[in-house]
């Protein structure tokens, strides 16, 4: 049976990350789903030049937030960081089939021994070069990889391509691409006129699949008999805390938080070491969420929560162009004191329908295609 590399954004993440372990989980199983014997996917264990050197069970050397606050509230979540790491070990080693080799670039092309035969890159924010540069994995670079790849829902984040000649090497790496399938808009226009390959916007990976499809996978919630918020911060933000802090009050509901500020343990219930199977749970139970996470938002949706977004740095972007392609724009909010409708999720769920089966459908499309060319 022929294999199908997916490459992206997962296992060496800067810190453990539910969605960027999630959207590989939706690839992974979108694949095998719309197989129908024709190949098997596998998970590349890959890691971007920018992540060779960096140990997550010592993050403090390589946090995005370099203020000291942020930092002294890593050093004490030390411990979840470490449970929270080894969870997500064990999550990738338990639902993937993965690449015998841990690969980067001084290796990457003796992964022909595994016998792959055609790449999918995607998703997450691997076209952010903020984050990654050019990297030559993310960007379908290696020689085996030129002409013999697709991508799926690459995010730019908020990256501006602003210095001089980042265009022209952009639309070049692009160009290694059989097919294009990007999760924004940003930039879609312009991508198209530089060109010679078609371009599409897609869904994120995370909503190919149903709810259905991640309660097979989720442990039992500990907290499930009580009434709660979750509060999910990506990024530590005072405005989303009394968010979720005055809700509390007003509905009585206790405050779970998934975040690095360990000192609210006297005040929160603090559950940064929850896994992925845990994360899904917490969403699924809760009687509210509040979040700056994109995929703490798209979780939310899928199980059908009161939410509210909050907007942070490096992806407000894309959590905007989300919830507006939902028709739900005004639950993305910046000072906490916004107002908003209650949510139409029979109506949000068509929209999710309709765009799963056209992601589908472009997945199907270009795989048969690139499967039947010649390597």
């Amino acid at each position: 049976m022929k294999k199908i590399g997916i490459i992206s954004y997962n296992i060496y993440c800067n810190f453990t990350n539910y969605g960027s372990a999630l959207q590989t989980f939706g690839v992974y199983n979108a694949l095998n789903k719309i197989s129908n014997g024709r190949y098997e996917a596998v998970l590349i264990n890959y890691c971007p030049d920018c992540l060779k050197k960096l140990n997550p069970l010592n993050p403090m050397k390589n946090m995005w937030d370099k203020d000291e606050e942020s930092r002294k509230m890593c050093e004490l979540s030390l411990p979840a960081i470490k449970e929270n790491y080894y969870k997500f070990n064990d999550f990738y080693n338990s639902k993937f089939i993965q690449t015998k080799v841990k690969y980067d670039s001084s290796n990457f092309n003796a992964i022909i021994d595994e016998k792959i035969d055609k790449f999918v890159c995607g998703s997450d924010t691997i076209f952010c070069i903020d984050e990654f540069g050019f990297d030559d994995g993310y960007y379908a670079n290696y020689n085996i990889m030129r002409n013999n790849s697709i991508s799926y829902a690459a995010s730019f984040g908020d990256a501006t391509f602003s210095k001089e000649g980042e265009k022209s090497v952009l639309f070049s790496r692009l160009n290694n691409f059989k097919a294009l399938a990007l999760r924004e808009d940003k930039f879609i226009e312009e991508i198209s006129e530089n060109i010679s390959i078609p371009v599409k916007r897609v869904i994120d990976p995370t909503l190919l699949l149903e709810p259905a499809d991640y309660e097979k996978i989720m442990v039992p919630n500990a907290y499930k008999d009580k009434k709660y918020i979750l509060l999910y911060a990506r990024r530590y933000n005072s405005k989303m805390e009394k968010y979720a802090e005055e809700l509390s009050k007003k509905t009585g509901y206790e405050i779970i938080e998934i975040s690095l500020r360990a000192t609210n343990s006297k005040k929160h219930i603090m559950f940064y070491e929850a896994g992925v199977e845990e994360f899904l749970s917490l969403v699924r139970d809760a009687q509210f969420v509040v979040t700056n996470s994109y995929h703490g938002i798209i979780f939310s949706i899928q199980f059908k929560k009161d939410f509210i977004g909050f907007s942070r740095e490096q992806c407000g972007n894309k959590i905007k162009e989300l919830l507006d392609w939902f028709e739900i724009g005004d639950r993305l909010i910046v000072n906490g004191d916004e107002q908003f409708e209650s949510i139409d999720y029979d109506k949000v769920h068509n929209i999710i329908k309709e765009k799963r089966k056209e992601s589908y459908d472009y997945l199907n499309r270009e795989l048969e295609i690139l499967l039947n060319e010649e390597v």
